[in-house]
């Protein structure tokens, strides 16, 4: 069974695109595994660069990205850095807001509403005693995070404030930060 597909695009979202690749996948459930990958290098003291270019998807390596997208991550000077990116928890702070915003525009297209304003606040309360070792009883990330959306469009305030839910209930970033994920390191010297 097909997916109706819309003629255009809505919101900036390729509409039909987006139902050809959920027919795609449930015709072929081995097309949804994709491996994402970054490197990292140290430049100084706590200032390091993320690198992200290929990942396999959709059954393939992906070549399409033809640049890396670099990303600098430092502290700032009252944390022993020099302040050249920000720091690793504030980049959480933004992978949560833009895996909801993205989710909140494909399904808001997807259901032929049309968005006019769109955007969020994040914020990430932590306490430092634990990751310098003052505590052992306080947890070294963040202790909660609070995301607060404004959305405006065609649509009831329910509707919209609906949009918001169904991306949270799909969002991979945010079942990382609420249900955690194994993560195994190596280490080669």
């Amino acid at each position: 069974m097909s997916t109706a597909s819309p003629v255009a695009a809505r919101n900036g979202v390729d509409v039909p695109t987006l139902f050809a690749t959920i027919d795609a996948v449930r015709a072929q459930p081995e097309l949804a595994k994709f491996q994402f990958r970054a490197t990292n290098t140290w430049v100084s003291g706590t200032h390091n660069r993320s690198s992200i270019q290929g990942f396999f998807g959709a059954g393939q390596e992906d070549a399409s990205r033809t640049e890396p997208f670099a990303y600098d991550a430092d502290h700032p000077a009252v944390l022993v850095g020099t302040g050249n990116g920000p720091t690793p928890v504030e980049f959480l702070l933004h992978a949560i807001a833009a895996c909801l915003t993205a989710g909140v525009a494909n399904i808001a297209s997807a259901r032929g509403i049309t968005l006019t304003r769109l955007e969020s606040t994040v914020e990430g309360d932590i306490d430092l005693n634990g990751i310098l070792g003052l505590s052992e009883e306080t947890r070294n990330g963040y202790e909660q995070i609070r995301v607060t959306f404004t959305i405006e469009g065609d649509a009831s305030p329910e509707r919209l404030r609906d949009l918001v839910e169904r991306s949270r209930a799909r969002s991979a970033v945010y079942d990382v930060l609420t249900n955690g994920v194994p993560v195994s390191i190596d280490v080669s010297a």
